[in-house]
């Protein structure tokens, strides 16, 4: 099944380097505490980013990863922000933060007028990695400050940086696994080789986010260093997390991962568990919306369908892949949601994005960001699609669905252009309902390549879904979860409007009269027109992509979740064959 996408964007050193030394004079005069210490981890973000599309550029040249000045000038000026944040964080945010003298020489080495391609690391955008979680690991793994620190990118490349810093070390290096993604391999260039190798006793710690379902990025890096005659006792492992890699993990990487030294410290451990007050989410919670009744009720992993109406066998599925970490808190005015929005500028643009809709009364209110944490209020009375006034409910859709396309910018990276649109659900379809659905399929989309003129991105909600809506009392409805979809790393990113209207068709199993009146309130909205032939296209891709998404959830999902995951699998091939077959196959 084709669910996942890999957004990129284009970005210039020269315009890069000018951000982030207006950034790092900034944070310079800020006052002590947690916020200086997140605009700190957006620079560090934001170099990583630098020095990724610098490394992949010389990459894509050499055909190898290799040493040149520009890597060394960025990994030189990522490993000082580093070090700031290991400070920073080590001091519990006190203290005065000084920029290193060469950082502003070293900026303008690195200016150049270079067009990169830059990719936004799942990691800090959704699933709550911290730089700070791979300082303590780094502070409590022993390694020495000549340990060879190899940071896989693209996250690797910031996550490396900040594992250095901790032992001590210098300039860590960052390599580029290639290949299918179950089986990764590294080319390495001579001169990296031997810098590698220069230290016969030192160490090697291999950092990045994983292991996914193979784990072979690490596998792919302690590979080449076998063959390189180091052994395996001087291999240290880094990862995002203390499960093994999955099921496509081969026996050799799977023996090694049980064998070798594993250097975790989770969000929980790092977040929830500290005894350092400074460092606690429940405190940084606590100075937005006062002191918390209780300690934070965790929400994630489905655990927030507790709060719907009825019992457990009326709940939705919920595909723990894509879930963000979340937490209620409970102060004396009443009880916030706590959600994981992300690190740096990524949380700061999901933070405009709340207020905007927030401000406008389609969402909840918002308290504020805390390090990756967005608090709103949290609003219990969930809406089934039964309970919906249709009529009201429409025209209350029609006016969220025009004011985000018409207020809300769209995101950096784009969406799936028609064509990847169209080879996901032939995918799809294919491994779904067969040769014969297949045919059907490609019958029906033959002329997709018709609309492409018509297609106009915006910031898509991309979950619609019944279990997604709130009573707001005289507001009508509270939209949940409607900051980031159009920009997750599954395959359909922002698309033209035609797309919401498409999943809420399917989802709130609209008339055609109805669906009518739908592009009828988003034209009149946003004053632009939407094509009723891009909609019915969509209504096809929509349910490829939905029903690839629960399809590919099962294997890792709980036992209890399967039959929710099943039936919601179901339904998308059952409309999925209807539409295909409208034109008479």
């Amino acid at each position: 099944m084709l669910i996942y996408g890999d957004p990129k964007r284009c970005e210039r050193a020269d315009s890069l380097c000018e951000t982030i030394a207006a950034r790092l004079h900034a944070v310079e005069c800020r006052p002590p505490g947690v916020e200086r210490h997140a605009a700190l981890i957006g620079i560090l973000l934001t170099l990583g980013e630098l020095a990724q599309g610098l490394a992949d550029l010389e990459f894509e040249d050499l055909g190898a990863d290799d040493l040149s000045p520009l890597q060394e000038a960025a990994g030189g000026i990522l490993l000082d922000v580093a070090r700031m944040v290991s400070h920073s964080w080590h001091r519990g945010f006190a203290g005065d933060l000084r920029v290193p003298e060469r950082a502003s020489a070293l900026l303008r080495k690195l200016g150049r007028p270079l067009t990169l391609s830059v990719k936004e690391p799942e990691g800090y955008a959704f699933y709550a990695v911290y730089p700070e979680s791979y300082i303590e690991a780094a502070r409590r793994s022993g390694l020495a400050a000549n340990t060879r620190v190899i940071g896989i990118r693209t996250i690797g490349t910031s996550l490396s940086a900040v594992v250095s810093a901790a032992i001590g070390g210098g300039v860590p290096f960052t390599v580029r696994p290639t290949g299918h993604p179950f089986r990764r391999q590294v080319a390495i260039g001579a001169q990296l080789r031997r810098q590698l190798l220069s230290d016969p006793v030192a160490d090697f710690a291999i950092v990045d986010e994983g292991p996914g379902l193979s784990g072979s990025s690490f596998g792919s890096v302690a590979d080449w260093l076998e063959e390189q005659a180091i052994g395996d006792r001087r291999i240290h492992l880094f990862p995002g997390h203390k499960g093994d890699p999955g099921p496509e993990a081969c026996e050799r990487h799977r023996q090694r991962w049980a064998a070798r030294p594993r250097h975790v410290v989770g969000m929980d451990e790092l977040l929830l568990e500290t005894a350092a007050p400074r460092h606690r989410l429940a405190s940084w919670v606590a100075d937005l919306v006062g002191p918390l009744e209780r300690p934070l009720e965790d929400f994630s992993g489905g655990s927030w369908r507790r709060a719907l109406p009825g019992d457990r066998s009326a709940w939705p599925p919920a595909d723990h892949r894509f879930e963000r970490r979340k937490f209620l808190a409970h102060t004396a005015d009443g009880a916030w949601l706590v959600k994981f929005a992300g690190l740096g500028d990524i949380g700061e643009r999901k933070l405009v994005r709340a207020r905007l809709l927030a401000e406008a009364s389609f969402t909840p209110p918002v308290a504020g960001l805390c390090h990756g944490f967005l608090v709103q209020k949290w609003v219990p009375a969930h809406v089934g699609a039964q309970e919906l006034e249709r009529a009201e409910f429409i025209a209350h859709l029609g006016r969220y669905l025009a004011f985000r396309a018409r207020c809300l910018p769209p995101p950096r990276t784009g969406g799936a252009s028609l064509s990847k649109l169209c080879a996901m659900a032939l995918v799809n379809t294919e491994e779904a309902l067969g040769a014969a659905g297949l045919a059907s399929l490609k019958r029906r989309i033959s002329d997709a390549w018709r609309y492409e003129s018509l297609v106009v991105p915006t910031d898509t909600d991309n979950r619609l879904q019944p279990w997604e809506w709130l009573a707001a009392g005289e507001h009508g409805y509270f939209k949940t979860d409607a900051l980031d979809h159009s920009a997750g790393h599954d395959l359909v990113g922002s698309q033209d409007m035609a797309w919401d209207i498409a999943g809420a068709v399917i989802e709130f199993d609209l008339s055609q009269g109805e669906a009518a009146d739908l592009r009828a309130a988003v034209a009149d909205g946003c004053r632009r027109a939407v094509s009723a032939e891009l909609q019915a296209l969509f209504e096809i891709f929509y349910l490829g992509f939905q029903l690839g998404l629960w399809t590919s959830a099962r294997p890792l999902a709980p036992a209890e979740e399967c039959h929710r995951l099943d039936a919601a699998a179901s339904r998308y091939a059952k409309l999925l064959r209807q539409r295909i077959m409208e034109s008479g196959d």
